[in-house]
């Protein structure tokens, strides 16, 4: 994957999030405190941002800083919805068939 690849992915995942939380530019800007100019810059992938940056971005949308660097952030917001939902259903189905089948068959 290209550098500018990675970039887009970032510019694409700021935006995401950004738009995901309500929030405009300025009042992103506002709760990381970089200017809103900087801000656009990284949201349409003409800058890069530095690590400090990207820790102040992630820990504002409540995610890890390497999520801002994945490209399945680009999902609809409803899509990731569903992908979370089958996750969740999966790992509630695989906890009821373990504690049901396996953990008998390890007292006895």
């Amino acid at each position: 994957m290209a550098d500018k690849d990675v970039l887009n992915i970032l510019a694409v995942n700021i935006r995401y999030y950004r738009n995901r939380s309500g929030w405009s530019q300025f009042d992103l800007a506002d709760k990381i405190n970089i200017s809103v100019t900087f801000l656009s810059s990284l949201e349409t992938g003409k800058t890069w941002a530095s690590p400090a940056t990207l820790a102040k971005l992630a820990a504002a949308f409540g995610i890890e800083v390497y999520e801002l660097l994945k490209p399945e952030a680009r999902l609809s917001f409803g899509s990731t919805q569903l992908l979370r939902k089958y996750n969740e259903d999966a790992h509630r189905l695989l906890d009821k068939l373990h504690k049901k089948y396996l953990l008998p068959l390890n007292r006895k």
